[in-house]
């Protein structure tokens, strides 16, 4: 294994024989803790259990292959299983020769976009989610995992409807709730909960699915309505294109393209949290590629579609894996339950399973982070709000949408804020810095200096060109250009028209600080250094006061 990553597998670079033990000791405890939770996962998507042993397998296995990071964990993800399930559940039954059909093709798809995505280095989309629309959504995945896992918590027959309805039948089902299957649900969260507070490392979930198992078998609790797994039939592990056609890839393709979304956005930020060599930095579009293959392969053996897990990363991480040996450990315990293992699950309750995603629902349920934004900044606020209520109230997908229109949005709306600032000369130095109320400055007769707070675009030009349109009184303009990283036609176009204007009303002007190489390349492009000239583009703004405030 030492000469794999010659090979062009990057996920075992460095590998030493010395490493197998951390790698088996990170792989058993990958095992303990994911497999429990790639069970739950697959229920949650309206599958049986051993998919989500198949979902482990073509995640650690695909990503192996393609992907870069040596420690991040792939599989089933609580994320994005609702987003799907709720979508295909409206137009076929889950759980059926269909609906695999379809979450395979899904899974397909998915692949191929984020392999693409990562070959074209699109890992940048990620950056358009903001963190308030990302906290909202979150916060409405949990509100649908708590929805779709209630029923089982409670011994209750599942409600038909939108989410909303069914949260509200289930609290008017709420006094025939079975109490021994709320006691194994609630107990097992609160045993994950207290396992993760004393040790993070301990596979808390797998302890508590034992510890549920055997309370109702010891109690005969079968016999009192709690509902286990029952036997399972096992999987053939086999190869099989998912069914073809261009009417189920026409249904199936804006799905396809909200889970990948999704996706590429946890991807991105997993493998800048666990980056392998700081001194390189992370490797996010290669990771996409990986999980890209992933998912492929997930469809290929009749999985579901996959994303990369902060958590279980983390376990790996903290469990001293040093490579993807690890996950190919727990690919291989998976396997074999998925093959052989039926009747050592077969009385594991539905409950304790529900148990864990309501556990996997708190986790994702950013309270701190919305106290803050809420503390910081009320409109950002609004956005957690309104994406939350669209996930929710909205179907899923759509609600996704919502979630990352608005997110563009908002990024749009604070390019458009950026206003043209003045400029005044700290008292006793050279500093030129923005006019404040707080700390009057100096300025020079005849002389305006301003600024842009963001690259100058089509989005905000218009606004940069009634500002300078005002200025014609000045004898001397110098732009302060830190801010504008970049420049497009229009803001060029604009730029140039604006200035133009200026110097036939007998106005002077300079530029100073144009520091971004891009920038210097796009003036250059559109022709703006030739319109302001070379000589009154200065390094710094008290330069060219001193250079062109005399004349």
């Amino acid at each position: 294994m030492a000469n794999l990553a010659r090979l062009g597998l990057p996920t075992f670079a460095g590998w030493r024989p010395r490493d197998l033990g951390p790698d088996l000791l990170a792989g058993l405890t990958l095992a303990a803790i994911s497999i429990p939770e790639q069970m739950a996962t697959a229920r949650l998507g309206g599958m049986t259990p051993e998919r989500g042993f198949l979902a482990l397998v073509a995640g650690c296995v695909g990503f192996a292959l393609f992907g870069a990071s040596r420690r991040l964990s792939v599989g089933a993800d609580s994320t994005i299983t609702p987003i799907f399930a709720g979508a295909l559940a409206m137009t076929v039954p889950l759980g059926g020769p269909q609906y695999l059909g379809e979450v395979a093709l899904l899974a397909l798809m998915v692949g191929l976009m984020l392999t693409l995505a990562g070959a074209l280095k699109l890992g940048f989309v990620a950056d358009l989610l903001s963190i308030p629309v990302t906290t909202g959504f979150l916060a409405g995945i949990a509100v649908h995992i708590l929805a779709s896992q209630a029923p089982a918590l409670m011994g209750v027959a599942a409600p038909p409807g939108p989410t909303p309805e069914k949260l509200w039948a289930l609290a008017r089902e709420a006094a025939a709730s079975n109490p021994r299957d709320l006691l194994l649900g609630l107990g097992t969260t609160a045993l994950i909960l207290a396992g993760e507070r004393i040790e993070p490392r301990f596979p808390s979930t797998l302890a508590a699915i034992v510890a549920a198992t055997a309370a109702t078998l010891l109690f005969g609790w079968q016999a009192h309505g709690v509902a286990t797994l029952g036997a399972l039939s096992g999987v053939s592990l086999r190869l099989a294109l998912p069914p073809l056609s261009y009417e189920l890839l026409r249904q199936t393709a804006a799905l396809a393209f909200v889970v990948a979304s999704v996706t590429i956005m946890q991807t991105a930020a997993t493998t800048r949290a666990f980056v392998d060599d700081p001194a390189h930095g992370p490797r996010v579009d290669r990771d996409l590629i990986g999980v890209g293959g992933a998912n492929i392969l997930a469809a290929l053996i009749g999985a579901f579609p996959l994303n990369a897990s902060p958590p279980c990363t983390a376990v790996v991480v903290e469990t001293g894996g040093r490579s993807q040996f690890g996950a190919l450990t727990a690919a291989a315990i998976a396997l074999t339950l998925a093959l052989y293992g039926g009747a050592l699950i077969a009385h594991v309750p539905q409950a304790a399973l529900a148990g864990v995603l309501l556990f996997v629902a708190m986790r994702i349920v950013r309270g701190a982070t919305m106290a803050d934004v809420a503390r910081r900044s009320r409109p950002e606020f609004l956005l957690i709000v309104i994406t939350f209520a669209a996930i929710v109230a909205l179907p899923i997908e759509q609600g996704v949408g919502v979630g990352i229109a608005l997110s563009i949005l908002h990024g749009l709306w604070t390019i458009t804020r950026a206003q043209v600032v003045e400029f005044e000369r700290i008292p006793g130095t050279s500093i030129w810095w923005p006019k404040s109320p707080q700390a009057p400055g100096e300025t020079v007769p005849g002389v305006k200096v301003v600024g842009l707070q963001a690259p100058l675009s089509f989005l905000n030009a218009q606004a940069v060109n009634g500002a300078l349109g005002r200025l014609t009184q000045a004898r001397l303009l110098v732009i302060e250009a830190n801010a504008i990283a970049e420049i497009d036609y229009t803001g060029a176009k604009i730029l140039g028209d604006a200035i133009a204007r200026l110097q036939a009303a007998g106005v002077v002007v300079a530029l100073a600080r144009l520091e971004s190489v891009r920038a210097q390349a796009s003036f250059a492009r559109h022709g703006l250094t030739r319109e302001i000239g070379e000589e009154r583009i200065f390094h710094s703004v008290e330069e060219a006061v001193r250079a062109l405030g005399a004349r």
